[in-house]
């Protein structure tokens, strides 16, 4: 549905039933599929044929899901995973293994730096964190002979810098290697990242995807440009014979728009199984539905909650890029839809981390969860929650100070919002 604008892709994208078929998405809650000979199982073992056989790789519903998000992004192909954690690991690890490495922001989710910083390191793969903000040289410097991808955040989380997609892009395709973005935040609604030269695209589908704070899932898809033979000595994964499928070259099978897709389908789901459960894809449907809707109105309370704050004289600092005066601001006006990005709001309180703890405690409307984006605003703590691995430099070079909130605004009434924040920080300038 490539010639669809964005709000009918998210209603009638990746499932398209025939005549007497079932309307809505199938929900195939089967771990496997009957065949009438071995030779026709054979072929889907020999990657000769599509088709299902276990669930554990793939399954009907799930691909349904994955279509819808691939088309909205602009992608020749997609797969669902099983959280956005799963998503970042595979892209990365499909195309680099022992020995080599990677380029990212140093401004990205905290969890997704302790899977580069920690994890993939114990596997062998180092990673040179670089600020959003460098410089073209200093970029350029991060690189070594072994690179093997760039990675960033579209809107990190959650400092809420907006990644420069040209500065970046331009550096990985002058070293021959992809860049990787995660567009959890923006979602394809706000920005499709393949239009400004990304080349694979993940996503948590927990957030603003699924909505509702339901299902845990991932997803990744694959621009369907990078091209992986011109490079061929960089990605052997893509480029030279897989054993496992008697020989199978994916680059050469399955061209530059599946060849990443299906090698992370055939390796990496077949030996991780970390895949949806048909369920939760069918959940996670239901969300996107209404995902061009809902953005909107996220987009209008996190601009109104950061307006407040910002002439609040109990906070130091906002940041929203979508708020005239934010240093991403032009960022946003350049790489996002209309400059909306999305409606996570993040502000230091004037004072410690104490007065932090004790604002969110006062609050009635937003909830302290562990979670961001969906229907129901919370907030967080980040330097005490989802970033406290980290040491004082690093949450720094995140972006986040000890008195930073991470606000989700969520989709109720913008008034009642803004009005909740008021009582809070009122309650705590009284207690001083």
């Amino acid at each position: 549905m490539a010639d669809f604008h964005m709000e009918t892709k998210c209603v009638q994208s990746g499932y398209r039933p025939k005549n007497g078929e079932p309307r809505e998405v199938p929900i195939i809650q089967s771990t496997t599929f009957k065949y009438d000979t071995s030779a026709d199982m054979g072929k889907l073992f020999d990657l000769e044929a599509s088709g299902y056989f276990y669930s554990r790789l793939q399954n009907p519903t799930n691909d349904y899901v994955a279509a819808k998000i691939a088309d909205m992004e602009g992608g020749t192909a997609a797969m669902l995973t099983s959280s956005g954690q799963a998503a970042n690991f595979f892209a990365v690890f499909n195309i680099a293994t022992a020995g080599d490495h990677v380029v990212a922001s140093s401004s990205i989710y905290g969890g997704t730096y302790n899977l580069f910083h920690v994890t993939m390191r114990k596997m062998g793969i180092d990673f040179t964190f670089v600020s959003p903000d460098c410089t073209e040289d200093e970029l350029n410097a991060a690189f070594r002979p072994n690179t093997r991808a760039v990675f960033g955040e579209t809107i990190a989380n959650p400092a809420l810098t907006v990644f420069d997609f040209e500065k970046f892009s331009k550096a990985a395709h002058a070293h021959g290697v992809p860049l990787i973005i995660d567009n959890t935040f923006a979602t394809p609604v706000n920005c499709r990242p393949f239009q400004w030269g990304a080349d694979i695209v993940t996503h948590s589908t927990t957030k603003y995807m699924d909505g509702h704070g339901s299902c845990v899932g991932g997803a990744i898809v694959d621009s369907g440009s990078f091209d992986w033979m011109a490079h061929a000595e960089k990605f052997p994964g893509l480029t030279t014979p897989d054993d496992s499928y008697h020989g199978i070259v994916y680059a050469e099978k399955f061209g530059k728009e599946g060849a990443f897709i299906t090698k992370a389908t055939a390796q990496l789901m077949r030996d991780f199984g970390a895949i949806p459960s048909p369920y939760s894809s069918y959940i996670l449907n239901l969300g996107l539905e209404s995902l061009h809707c809902r953005m909107k109105q996220h987009c209008a309370n996190g601009l109104a909650v950061a307006r407040f704050l910002s002439e609040s004289d109990m906070v130091e600092q906002v940041s929203y890029p979508s708020l005239p005066g934010d240093p991403y601001y032009s960022r946003a006006q350049k790489y996002m839809n209309g400059g909306d990005t999305c409606g996570v709001v993040s502000f230091r309180i004037k004072g410690s981390r104490t007065d932090a703890e004790a604002f969110m405690k006062h609050l009635k409307i937003f909830a302290i969860e562990t979670h961001v984006a969906d229907a129901r605003s919370c907030c967080l703590h980040p330097a005490s929650s989802t970033h406290r691995q980290l040491t004082d430099q690093e949450l720094l070079d995140a972006g986040i100070n000890s008195n930073l909130i991470r606000m989700s605004c969520g989709l109720e009434n913008t008034e009642d919002l803004v009005q909740d924040i008021a009582q809070a920080l009122d309650a705590v300038k009284a207690s001083r």
